[in-house]
């Protein structure tokens, strides 16, 4: 399973870096930090080596897109945004935060609500976008988060998709609080069992 996971410069640590950690612990599954450029810089400094360019997602089986500081001007950038032709009709696609955006410019949601975060979500609605009061929504292969910490519902998501739930199990348990596996793990299921 190859998985990109989109991170442009001014990305959310969180968004990228728990998504990954999650899924690359599903046995035979590689997901990939995906950036513009060979290095990408967060929004607080960090300087990362991407693994793959941004066209690797339109190869990949899942995407996910990740938020930043810059993804209104990511969205502006024509040169940038025509790198990605990704499909819902062959891949499941992800956003968190203002990676919701992405998915509004690329024509992903055009009919569909999304959740984002409470920063983004003006912006959101000034784009036509319904936004969502929840943590995470999906329709089809088309799947939105907000909030730093939804990531983990993301993940859920895909590894539940196209794994299972066993899998899903299996891969938080590792990540969830000692001692509170039980309940973080029913706020992922509570969170995505509506959506499969």
């Amino acid at each position: 399973m190859r998985i990109a996971i989109l991170t442009f410069d001014g990305f959310n640590e969180i968004d990228s870096f728990v998504a990954s950690n999650i899924l690359n612990r599903v046995k035979g599954w590689r997901a990939e930090i995906c950036g513009s450029t060979a290095t990408v810089e967060s929004m607080h400094g960090v300087t990362v080596k991407t693994q793959q360019l941004l066209e690797f997602a339109n190869e990949a089986e899942a995407v996910l897109i990740g938020s930043g500081r810059q993804t209104r001007e990511i969205i502006d950038n024509a040169a940038m945004m025509s790198r990605l032709r990704l499909d819902p009709t062959r891949q499941l696609i992800g956003s968190q935060c203002s990676g919701a955006l992405v998915l509004g410019k690329l024509g992903l949601v055009t009919r569909q609500p999304i959740c984002t975060d409470r920063y983004t979500r003006p912006f959101a609605e000034a784009a036509g976008l319904n936004v969502l009061e929840q943590a995470f929504f999906c329709e089809g292969s088309v799947a939105s988060a907000g909030g730093c910490l939804s990531g983990y519902y993301l993940a859920t998501w895909l590894i539940w998709r196209l794994a299972g739930k066993q899998a899903v199990e299996d891969a938080l348990i590792y990540v969830v609080p000692v001692g509170q596996e039980e309940h973080y793990l029913q706020l992922a299921i509570d969170a995505v069992s509506p959506f499969m």
